[in-house]
Order: structure tokens, then sequence, then C-alpha cells
């Protein structure tokens, strides 16, 4: 991916990192709602990558919209979640999307995008998600002490900094 040149008065060495928004959907029994994506292996939570000039929260309403078919505008921001990958620093935005539960008939995947989509007991996220990922949605479902992470795990207020 090539990055657009900084505007002019970024100050060398400032980072630019790499942004994406999702949202977290619950049903009554606690599961969380992951997909299966077509261009990648393994699951991931609904959402995608922020553009350019774009707010995360509208990204995760666009990204849900493109992906499930559901028009919502996602609720509080449950985590973000700092990481480096690559030595690319990445934000990574996770919302509350709600209760879905009895709604889930309304899920309409975008096919070139997505090919399943599943319910899953948060002790079992790790047996289908990459591990930073998990960490990240495990987190945040298990009510992460603050809404700021660092590689998917929270972050001590005396550690920060």
């Amino acid at each position: 991916m090539t990055l657009p040149p900084a505007p002019p008065w970024t100050p060398t060495g400032a980072a630019r990192p790499l942004v994406a928004a999702g949202a977290i959907y619950r049903d009554p029994e606690g599961r969380v709602l992951l997909v299966h994506p077509t261009y990648k292996p393994g699951w991931d939570v609904p959402g995608g990558l922020v553009e350019t000039g774009e707010a995360p929260a509208v990204a995760c309403r666009r990204e849900v919209l493109e992906e499930l078919g559901l028009d919502q505008v996602p609720g509080p921001l449950l985590t973000v979640d700092w990481t480096d990958v690559g030595g690319h620093d990445k934000l990574l935005f996770l919302f509350d999307g709600g209760l879905l539960g009895d709604d889930e008939h309304r899920i309409v995947l975008q096919a070139d995008e997505l090919d399943a989509w599943a319910w899953v007991a948060p002790d079992d996220l790790a047996d289908h998600l990459p591990p930073p990922l998990a960490r990240r949605v495990g987190s945040t479902v298990a009510g992460a002490t603050g809404p700021y992470l660092e590689h998917g795990l929270p972050v001590r207020s005396d550690a920060a900094g």
C-alpha cells in the first residue's frame, strides 16, 4: 500500500497510521458476530479500513452497510487499539453494534467480500480469529478497563506515556 504524500506541515517521523473501524454485535446469549472474508484467511469482525478524510464511526457504518446490508449508526466507542505491524502503526476502533439477535435475518452478505457469518462465544474467539484480533475483541467484550488498548490488551494507567 502506497501512502499519499504527507502534508508539508507534517514533522519528519510523524506517525501516519493505518486506521480501521469495526462493530461488535452481540446476540442474547452474549456471543459475538464474526464474518468470514473471501479475500483473506480466517474470520473477522464486520468493518474495514477508514478512508482518507473519513471519521472512524462513519467508516464503521459504511463498512457494515457494504458487508452486511445493515444501515445502523454505530453505538458508543468500545475500544481503540494501537498496534505496530511490520513497522506500520495501526489504530483500530471497535464500536458497539448492539444486540442483533432476532434481527440477524436482515444480514445480507456482500458475496465478493464475505461468504459466511457466525455467532461465536467469547471463550471461543481464539479458535476463529488471529491472535491480535482475538485479544482485541476478547478485551473489548470482557469490558476492558478503559477504552484504550495496545496490541489488543488493556494498558495500565501508570504504563502510558
